[in-house]
């Protein structure tokens, strides 16, 4: 048995979502503020701390609705027609988490009291969580009660002989979102209810679709997933920069992760597992007799030197006759041993004498504090749910099967925090393998464990397996005063099945890096000179770039298309900057100068098969910036910059005439002719200078510079000598590259209007009217 996938609605930026797992590691990637840690938190509170929601957890655009009932609601006990007293209005509104699960023939006595049907064998069950009111009519009752009090007070204040004793302040609650941020708890449980197989429906545009839940349906009884599904979480809040004090080290679910220390998480792992005096088998007696021996001698050693201040408390006429008497005891339980700031310690120096030179944890790194902590926190995790040692002996819990749980979730937030790159590759590959290690688990299929880690790191998305992430897209505002909310992306679905792209991609991103997942925009390059140089354009000219996360990726004109579904996919702002590659088609397709009227067609891919999707030439140099631009949504698009005609001048007269470029390197002599010309230098750079100075027209330079770089073998030579001579400061951008960049900063600048504007007009409406 196991999580095929969950639905969440109304929960936060989840508006309604599915995020489907895999059978082992699932992992959420994407860009800052995208929804991640909503989504763990979602699992976190409806499966475990229930107790635990606020107005907050609300999709911030439902308090329209909500604040509307209860308007209806005033307008109700005013004398006017009841309404809004029952589910049906509230149903679209209300946080859940749709849980199903995959379900084998041979485990449907686990969830019998989940069947939706006695015909029911096998297949996949599904449960909704849901907040929703306790009582509509007490909810209802309260509210109006509290505002009418509220209303009431105002009036008595009021001086009907001075208007200017108006009372214009604003008294709880005034609003029924204002009523809940101080009731929610009183008036709103998670309930439960079974959900049908047959009306489980596909996402739809990155949407999910929950099903409806009848008026009438029951709610279950408690906590359905008790006894079925044992869930521990490490949160992101680790707390390692201060080592005072310490939480309850195995970290389940309820406990708190504050100030956590190795000792700490060894001293429980003692007394869960190992502790001689729980439940003493006759392996412990030696232990035990030990313990005792040595807490003998040590009474002795304190009576003989606590004896001379006693009796000197003695003759002070305490204890009397017939008062008891004050003695010394100890009482040694080996976790004392643990409860001290040098318990853990760590071997700096191995000295010859066999002694070694140790220093407290806390004077480790915090990369190796938080590694070890994580791997000793997946270890107690494992051995809490297989009950080993001591735990298994332990009395079972009420609602607790007698048996193991048959599934353990485990979830995981950012784990990359203080790590170093290769030991966050390190984490991820084991941690499951950890998981798993007990002679029970491994690869046998009995008892199931699923690892979600969510994470901002680039180095651990690097390995994991494609079909395991799962990437968190933030969707722009759809109208006026909604919010922006998250989809989810299934990236296994992103080429289908055995398509050579998905190959090719996945392969580059693993011989690279997987940077694309978390940026807030993305730039694919030509080539290495490309590669060098944009950065540097950035930073001279372009501010607002400077300051986003920006994924600059070299790829090639040739490849870049195969890029399509992924991007498509991610919904990234994308700019792809590539070459116009012009080549002949009636001589087999050779290189060719750019030159219009000729037939002429592109030889890149990117224009042909992605953006423009045109191939001519003349088309291509004709072509306004608008027909550039293709749009995944409201304000998220993709765009090519290629070379474009410009004027050059080169005659000593003074006279512009029309340069057409077919690479970036001839592109950049034309916009920096005076420059080149006043250079010193080797290579391609010398080449370039001679040109320039021996030619005078546009068509002759061009010829040579398209000699020139036909012959050349390292172009990235190129862009290392013009930083290693220039200021970039100095450097005109190519102005198809200019356009491109442009284009991108007024992209992102929109986003960045649009989440900064989109809570102004939400809180305008949710607020008091005043």
């Amino acid at each position: 048995m196991r999580i095929a996938f969950v639905e969440v609605q109304n929960f936060r930026k989840l508006k309604s979502v599915r995020i489907d797992f895999s059978s082992k590691t699932t992992l959420f990637v994407g860009a800052n503020n995208s929804g991640k840690t909503s989504a763990m938190v979602a699992l976190r509170q409806f499966l475990v701390e229930r107790k635990s929601f606020s107005t907050n957890d609300f999709t911030l655009s439902n308090w329209i609705a909500i604040n509307e009932i209860g308007s209806a609601w005033l307008e109700e006990a005013g004398g006017h027609e009841a309404k809004d007293r029952d589910l049906a209005k509230w149903e679209k509104l209300l946080p859940a988490l749709d849980v199903w699960l995959d379900v084998k023939e041979n485990e449907v006595h686990y969830v019998r009291h989940l069947l939706p049907t006695l015909d029911w064998t096998k297949g996949i069950l599904g449960v909704r969580l849901r907040l929703e009111p306790k009582s509509i009519e007490n909810l209802y009752k309260e509210f109006i009660a509290a505002a009418t009090a509220a209303r009431d007070a105002k009036e008595a204040a009021k001086n009907p002989q001075d208007e200017s004793s108006k009372i214009t302040v604003n008294l709880w609650p005034c609003s029924l979102r204002d009523f809940l941020d101080r009731r929610l708890k009183g008036h709103f449980e998670v309930r439960g209810y079974i959900l049908d197989q047959d009306k489980c429906k596909l996402p739809e545009s990155g949407k999910a679709n929950p099903q409806p839940i009848s008026m009438d349906s029951d709610p279950l009884d408690g906590d359905p997933f008790k006894g079925l599904i044992r869930i521990n979480q490490i949160n992101a809040q680790r707390g390692f920069s201060d080592a005072s004090g310490f939480a309850d080290a195995e970290d389940d679910i309820n406990s708190s992760d504050e100030k956590p220390r190795l000792s700490g998480q060894l001293r429980s792992y003692y007394a869960r597992h190992l502790d001689p005096f729980d439940m003493p088998e006759a392996s412990d007696l030696a232990a035990l007799q030990a313990i005792e021996d040595a807490q003998s001698l040590f009474d002795e050693r304190l009576k003989t030197g606590f004896g001379p201040s006693l009796q000197e408390v003695e003759a002070l006429g305490y204890p009397g006759v017939t008062d008891p008497r004050i003695t010394i005891a100890t009482r040694i339980r080996p976790t004392d041993g643990l409860n001290h700031s040098a318990a853990v310690q760590y071997e700096v120096v191995q000295q010859l004498d066999g002694k070694s030179l140790r220093l407290p944890e806390e004077y480790n790194g915090l990369g190796y504090q938080n590694l070890i902590s994580m791997v000793f926190r997946l270890m107690s995790f494992r051995d809490s749910w297989m009950k080993v040692g001591k735990a298994s002996k332990r009395p079972v819990e009420e609602g607790e099967s007698l048996d193991h749980a048959p599934l353990h979730l485990v979830l995981i937030e950012e784990p990359e925090a203080h790590l170093h790159a290769q030991v966050q590759q390190v984490f991820i590959n084991k941690a499951y393998a950890i998981l798993r290690k007990h002679d029970q688990l491994g690869d046998k299929e009995t008892l199931c464990t699923q690892l979600v880690v969510s994470t901002h790191s680039s180095h651990i998305a690097h390995e994991c397996e494609f079909k395991d992430l799962r990437y968190f897209r933030r969707l722009p505002c759809e109208e006026g005063g909604k919010a922006p909310t998250t989809t989810v992306e299934n990236l296994s679905e992103v080429f289908g099945t055995g398509d050579e792209t998905e190959k090719f991609v996945t392969r580059y991103l693993k011989a690279t890096h997987c940077d694309l997942f978390f940026a807030d925009a993305a730039i694919l390059v030509e080539g290495a000179a490309e590669r060098m140089l944009v950065p540097h354009f950035i930073q001279a000219q372009f501010e607002g770039l400077s300051q986003a996360y920006i994924s600059i990726l070299e790829i090639g004109g040739s490849h870049a298309h195969r890029f399509r579904p992924l991007v498509d996919k991610l919904g990234l702002t994308t700019l792809i900057i590539t070459d116009l590659d012009a080549v002949d088609p009636k001589a087999n397709r050779q290189s060719r100068q750019p030159v219009r009227g000729q037939g002429l067609v592109t030889g890149n891919a990117t224009l042909e098969k992605w953006i423009p999707e045109k191939c001519s030439l003349d088309d291509l140099l004709s072509l306004t910036a608008d027909k550039k631009e293709k749009k995944h949504s409201l304000s998220n698009g993709v765009r090519v910059a290629y070379q474009i005609p410009i004027k050059a001048v080169l005659a000593e007269n003074g006279q512009e005439e029309e340069a057409l470029s077919n690479t970036f390197e001839d592109a950049f002599a034309y916009e920096n002719l005076k420059l080149l010309k006043s250079l010193v230098g080797t290579g391609l750079i010398k080449k370039f200078k001679d040109a320039i100075s021996a030619k005078t027209t546009s068509a002759e330079l061009g010829a040579e510079l398209f000699q020139i770089l036909k012959e050349c073998k390292s172009k990235a030579e190129f862009s290392l000598e013009l930083l290693f001579l220039q200021d970039p400061q100095a450097l005109k951008i190519p102005t198809y590259i200019k356009e491109g960049l442009e284009w991108l900063g007024a992209e992102l600048k929109k986003k960045q209007e649009e989440i900064l504007s989109q809570g102004t007009g939400l809180t305008a409406k949710a607020e008091c009217n005043k």
